[in-house]
């Protein structure tokens, strides 16, 4: 007879413990981002270097990674005023492209 000592379980690839507050929903924030506006489930969240991203149901091939950035769940973006030096560049910029 053999004998079955306990069983081990495998850890996956992407089980690192996150809190379970990063599970749900979250909403796309980025400006230019085509599902900007958007409630995505988040399937999962991972870590990507010293930042978290989310995989969520939707998109073209089902599932869309996001960084925490561009969700709203990131922290939210400084409102920046601009400048008449900026302004300025912006429109010597515009006409050089235009090549005027």
């Amino acid at each position: 007879m053999r004998r079955v000592g306990p069983r081990r379980s495998r850890r996956a690839r992407h089980s690192a413990g996150f809190p379970s507050d990063l599970s749900g929903f979250v909403v796309v924030t980025h400006p230019f981002h085509p599902l900007k506006g958007e409630r995505l489930e988040v399937l999962y969240s991972k870590r990507r270097g010293p930042d978290t991203v989310f995989v969520c149901s939707g998109g073209v091939s089902g599932q869309i990674t996001l960084p925490l950035a561009w969700t709203d769940r990131g922290e939210p973006q400084a409102a920046r005023r601009l400048s008449a030096e900026g302004l300025a560049e912006l429109d010597t910029l515009t006409r050089n492209l235009r090549g005027r």
